[in-house]
């Protein structure tokens, strides 16, 4: 991309470029974060800061080199920006020409130097050329392409679909499920700007910030950072998943089997009362406490009544509501298990039904 006038290859080393520049952030980078966020070698905020460091750094790094080696665009080769009329590029055209011309200038790059420059002034001072440029770069221009709305619909469809099979793939399993979140909501923001960019008469930029950066330049560069993007979510995704259901499920089988215990001792109790009652120890005791309990009451209950005011009533009673309680924890642990696929999937259905919507709003 250095001599063509500051451009980025056609769409096919474009494809290339990104792919590579997947494969590196999935198989280097991405291995690379999860041995900094590995459990115990560093604090959890240190840990996720040296992470966040890293993949920006890397991110940035990676990023620069590549736009180093496109070179200024047009614009930037001038010394003009977007707003600037025929008349201004003229000048600033002759002003280069004059000091790049070969004759003048001794350097060995002075002649390739100068065909950039009139290739960018012959690009800027066409409005129809122009156009194109500001789209789709130097390789539109050679390829005489021209926006045409299904077309690009049709290419931006495949894009998006292509990069979102790839991070479902990659963020499959329950651990991923807030990274897949996290990716789809990137891809959806990017294409939301990219249709916004692409589709508009203008350039939507503003010129204050952005003089000289072209619809094409903004949403390369967007597709340059999305492997980044994505692989940095799954790092994260996974170092920060807890795993709710997990815990709910130990901590009810942890109840069940403390209900378990009650159940055993209360059992040994109640079979020890009843050998005191039946040695005659506390016999007198219970029965004026029967005695008392039943008075007034009607003849059908009174037998009901005298079993649950003797201590072995009262245990009996105990031992049936722990039972129910544990039959409650066993239904909810079985609960949480049969609804443990479903409900880590809600998320990303929402996220999938979220893209098609806004892919429908926009076509």
């Amino acid at each position: 991309m250095s001599g063509n006038g500051g451009e980025a290859p056609p769409s096919g080393g474009d494809d290339l470029s990104a792919l590579s520049g997947f494969f590196f952030y999935a198989f280097i980078v991405h291995p690379a974060t999860a041995w900094i966020l590995r459990p115990g070698r560093f604090e959890r905020k240190k840990a996720i800061m040296y992470a966040i460091g890293f993949l920006a750094a890397l991110a940035a790094i990676k990023t620069g080199l590549e736009m180093q080696n496109m070179g200024p665009n047009h614009y930037a080769r001038l010394g003009v920006s977007r707003n600037s009329n025929p008349l201004e590029i003229k000048r600033a055209y002759k002003k280069l020409s004059l000091a790049l011309h070969p004759d003048k200038n001794p350097s060995p790059d002075a002649a390739e130097e100068f065909h950039n420059v009139k290739t960018a002034y012959e690009t800027l001072m066409d409005m129809e050329f122009r156009e194109v440029y500001n789209k789709f770069g130097d390789a539109g221009i050679k390829a005489n392409k021209r926006f045409d709305e299904t077309q690009f619909l049709i290419e931006v469809g495949v894009y998006y679909l292509t990069w979102g099979v790839m991070a479902y793939v990659l963020t499959l399993g329950k651990r991923s499920g807030d990274a897949r979140q996290w990716v789809f909501t990137g891809l959806i923001v990017m294409l939301v700007v990219e249709m916004a960019v692409m589709m508009s008469q203008g350039n939507p930029l503003p010129s204050s910030i952005f003089p000289q950066t072209t619809e094409y330049e903004l949403v390369w560069l967007l597709h340059a950072l999305f492997p980044a993007f994505m692989n940095g979510c799954r790092s994260m995704g996974s170092y920060l998943f807890v795993d709710l259901d997990a815990q709910t499920r130990q901590l009810l089988l942890a109840l069940q089997e403390q209900n378990k215990d009650i159940l055993l001792v209360m059992r040994d109790v109640q079979i020890g009362v009843h050998n005191i009652q039946a040695n005659g120890v506390s016999g007198g005791g219970g029965n004026r406490l029967a005695n008392v309990t039943t008075a007034g009451a009607a003849p059908g209950t009174q037998n009901v009544m005298i079993q649950r005011a003797t201590a072995t009533g009262k245990l009996k009673e105990l031992q049936d509501r722990l039972q129910a309680s544990n039959s409650n924890v066993a239904k909810a642990v079985q609960s949480l298990k049969k609804d443990e696929n479903k409900n880590s999937s809600l998320g990303l259905y929402a996220m999938i039904i979220g893209y098609f919507v806004f892919s429908f709003l926009f076509k």
